[in-house]
């Protein structure tokens, strides 16, 4: 027998009352992707979407907040979606990971060909280096603090391979010669460790809010820019270890 049109209200009352709790939430992600202006993902660019949505995720609430199912109720899709373009969580941190790796390199190359003075070369990639992680904090522990990214993903590993080729000519650039990073010298190897010791372990102090002691007993207006400034210029010539 045919529903009277009453009946068929009463019966899409009860469905709407019945709606799974994920299906609210996923609706709720689709509004707040459309109020930060961010569109929702068409056909065919799902596996970008999710990545982009978990960028969003990772820099919002940290590590400890990313997972698959808070990636799928950012992104607007089922909570099956990310496990089909990544597998598990490790496939998805390691894929997001070899972005930041990408968008780093690119920020240190960036700085590096802002100047043609070799010496400076080096000190521009290097405040290129504490200004990533500046900007993107979350990413950045993502690449250097999580132990779930699997660089047998060739997209992790050649991201990563090509970011340390990038630290390495920043610091042949500041020592005026070539280096190879896949044959060094012992006193090349100690100059990139020595650089990268030093630019990450200022990185890591200034994100963890551990230099604000020091830059609390420097004149007023003095940043932590400044001070890496001075870190990398030492009197009388190259950035130290450079």
């Amino acid at each position: 027998m045919a529903r009277t049109s009453k009946e068929n209200k009463v019966v899409r009352t009860v469905a709407k009352a019945r709606k799974p709790a994920r299906a609210v939430a996923e609706k709720s992600a689709v509004r707040r992707r459309r109020a930060s202006g961010d569109t929702p993902y068409h056909h065919g660019d799902l596996h970008e979407a999710l990545l982009k949505a978990a960028e969003r995720v990772l820099e919002r609430e940290g590590l400890a907040g990313l997972t698959l199912r808070a990636v799928a109720r950012e992104a607007g899709v089922s909570h099956a979606a990310p496990t089909h373009h990544f597998g598990d969580l490790t496939g998805l941190l390691s894929e997001l990971a070899a972005i930041g790796f990408r968008q780093f390199g690119a920020a240190m190359a960036a700085a590096g060909a802002s100047t043609t003075v070799l010496p400076e070369k080096g000190v521009a990639s290097a405040k290129a280096y504490v200004g990533y992680a500046e900007a993107h904090p979350g990413m950045y522990s993502l690449m250097f603090r999580s132990t779930r990214l699997d660089y047998s993903r060739p997209s992790l590993h050649e991201a990563s391979e090509a970011s340390f080729a990038g630290l390495t000519r920043g610091v042949g650039a500041s020592r005026q010669e070539q280096i190879s990073k896949e044959s060094l010298s012992l006193d090349q190897a100690a100059a990139i460790a020595r650089a990268w010791s030093l630019v990450h372990g200022f990185t890591m102090l200034l994100l963890d809010g551990r230099l604000s002691s020091i830059l609390n007993r420097l004149p007023a207006g003095t940043s932590a820019e400044t001070l890496l400034d001075a870190m990398l210029r030492p009197t009388g010539g190259r950035p130290p270890g450079m």
